[in-house]
């Protein structure tokens, strides 16, 4: 409670220094109408879109430099990154709205990402530099009418940094930094992060090559009395280049090998305990992919091609060896009638393939819908439809419908929006062939979700919007002795409101709460409440500091230990950021300090978080 009330002083002195410097000079700042893509896979503009969708723009992405991203995409509302607090190397869940990882879909420059070796279907989002992302947009809700099987609680739509227009540039990053515990504040040097990168432009041709590495050392998984180190280490290659072979048709070809070590902590036989161990785990993956356009009057046609081979390895008395791969297509043509309606018709193919006792494999065979109506009188619907074709479990249908109606007001516009969208979740390899507990029985998900919010938003700086969400799941599959469905179906529902203010030049004020709650039934690491809220200040043109607050309610965990449900106590975090520009902009010196109070507490129960810990950055642009 004392940190709390702390916080708010901290915030509310502030927010009143940076009123006072600029209450003599408080103009509004004027906004650009911002865009979103991804919900539509069109420019729209915000107000058009009936869909809850969060964007992460290049400038936020630069001023959390030093950050993984799954800590960045953790800030945002309805979202549970549970792993990211702790050791470098925790395996990460993706709790979105009360769901799990397999209910999330990754997209890279477009293209579907997963791993069908893995028990979620999921992509390890511990393989990604942040450095090398230029933008993200994360959609909530149901989307797999667009998307296909597993985007049914998010999908999350990372775009990769764009060559420069200049003939070469280069860009080099290097962040030293702490990492350590609550109760050993040493502040030694344990944390090393590089990226750097070479693009440009040469007539019609673009080329873009990065090189990142990560190293991270110094405390364990395990909590315990005498815990040893746990080092994490990864290192990350992209290539893309471009070719624009005439003003109609293009080409984008790139090519990325992405590799992590990390030590963990098990369950050594004959206690079964959890404890320090020597166990390690390691997972690469390397990813080839092609992507075509032709555009013409009025539409374009593109396809996304990409084949992905992925090896892992769990080292330990329970270990495994992982061979996977996969070759997905998604083949659509978008066309716009006129400034009012767009339509996209398309086919999404994918093969996976992964090796257990032996070779197993299934397709998916997609092809799907999707019209946006945009009125002149406020009136937008986006509605779709997918037929879900499987190899192993025959066809599913698929569809939504999400309208929306805004209204201009004061120099901005007033939103209500809804939808309603079936989802379709087939169950993995490994679930199905797997090494543990694998059940080829299983049934796929099937989820229903609904929405409802209210929105509003003025050019002066000023957005708030909130929505209430509704999921009911039939056939979740569960792990008891093995995989199986459950019998009875799970409904999870909640609420988010998010808020951000920027009437104060170069002052930005954002804030989000969710509220979730699964009415029957528990789900693990999973808060009831949550909230972010971040302040930030441009001192001067080169000057930027910022503060950010976030309180994690009470979740249920195992313990292993005696495998019964115990209630994890809540905590609050507190985090500063620290930038400075220097010769041109060319150079940029930044600082941050997470978890600045030192608070000691549980992510997952039996594993260390991290204490306070700083990092000093460096960027060079040139």
């Amino acid at each position: 409670m004392k940190k709390t009330n702390v916080l708010g002083i901290l915030c509310l002195g502030y927010s009143l220094v940076g009123f006072a410097q600029k209450q003599a000079d408080s103009t509004k700042v004027e906004q650009l109408k911002e865009v979103v893509v991804s919900d539509s896979r069109f420019k729209l503009k915000r107000e058009n879109s009936g869909k809850t969708v969060i964007k992460i723009s290049q400038k936020e992405i630069e001023r959390n430099q030093g950050r993984t991203i799954s800590e960045l995409i953790n800030t945002k509302s309805g979202i549970e990154i549970n792993g990211s607090r702790s050791v470098e190397g925790q395996n990460l869940g993706y709790f979105v709205r009360g769901g799990n990882n397999r209910q999330v879909l990754v997209l890279i420059d477009g293209i579907q990402v997963n791993d069908p070796s893995i028990v979620a279907n999921d992509f390890d989002l511990r393989l990604l530099d942040l450095n090398t992302v230029e933008s993200i947009e994360i959609i909530k809700g149901a989307a797999s009418t667009l998307y296909g099987n597993a985007a049914a609680t998010a999908v999350i739509n990372i775009t990769t940094k764009k060559s420069s227009k200049d003939d070469i540039s280069a860009s080099f990053l290097s962040v030293v930094g702490t990492n350590q515990t609550q109760d050993d504040l040493n502040y030694n040097g344990s944390s090393f992060t590089n990226n750097v990168s070479v693009n440009g432009t040469a007539n019609k041709f673009t080329y873009l090559a990065s090189f990142g590495n990560r190293y991270v050392d110094g405390i364990s998984a395990a909590k315990s009395d005498n815990p040893e180190k746990d080092p994490f280490s990864r290192f990350n290659t992209n290539l893309k280049v471009g070719y624009e072979i005439s003003d109609a048709i293009s080409i984008t070809a790139f090519g990325s090998y992405d590799k992590f070590k990390t030590d963990i902590d098990g369950f050594p036989p004959p206690t079964f305990a959890f404890a320090d161990t020597n166990d390690e785990y390691i997972s690469e993956q390397s990813r080839f992919a092609i992507a075509p356009k032709f555009n013409y009057t009025n539409g374009s046609v593109q396809i996304n091609a990409a084949f992905t081979k992925i090896d892992r390895e769990t080292i330990s008395a329970f270990g495994s060896t992982n061979e996977a791969e996969s070759f997905v297509v998604d083949a659509f043509n978008k066309y716009t009638f006129n400034e009012s309606f767009y339509t996209i018709i398309g086919l999404n193919y994918s093969d996976y393939n992964s090796v257990f006792a032996a070779e197993e494999s299934f397709t998916n065979t997609d092809p799907y819908l999707n019209v946006v109506y945009i009125s002149d009188f406020g009136l937008n619907i986006n509605a779709g439809t997918r037929l879900n074709n499987h190899s192993e479990h025959g066809s599913h249908l698929v569809y939504s419908l999400n309208p929306s109606y805004s209204i201009p007001v004061n120099n901005g516009y007033a939103k209500v929006f809804g939808s309603y969208a079936t989802s379709f979740i087939a169950p993995n390899l490994s679930q199905l062939f797997g090494f543990f507990g694998p059940n080829p029985n299983l049934k796929p998900e099937e989820n229903v979700t609904i929405e409802g919010g209210l929105e509003f938003s003025n050019n002066s700086g000023f957005r708030l919007n909130g929505v209430y969400f509704n999921r009911n799941e039939e056939h979740t599959i569960i792990y008891t002795t093995n995989y199986e469905n459950a019998t009875t179906d799970a409904t999870v529902h909640g609420f988010e409101v998010e808020a951000e203010l920027n009437t104060i030049k170069d002052l930005t004020i954002r804030a989000n709460y969710t509220f979730t709650e699964l009415k029957d039934g528990v789900r693990l690491r999973i808060p009831k409440h949550k909230a972010n809220a971040s302040l930030g200040y441009d001192f001067c043109k080169n000057t930027f500091v910022s503060i950010n607050y976030q309180f994690v309610g009470s979740r249920t965990d195992t313990n292993f230990s005696t495998f019964a449900n115990e209630e994890l106590a809540s905590f609050s975090l507190i985090d500063l950021y620290f930038s400075h520009k220097i010769i041109k902009n060319k150079v940029k010196l930044f600082a941050s300090v997470t978890n600045l109070f030192n608070e000691d507490y549980f992510e997952i129960l039996g594993y260390t978080t991290k204490g306070r810990n700083v990092n000093l950055g460096l960027n060079i642009n040139l």
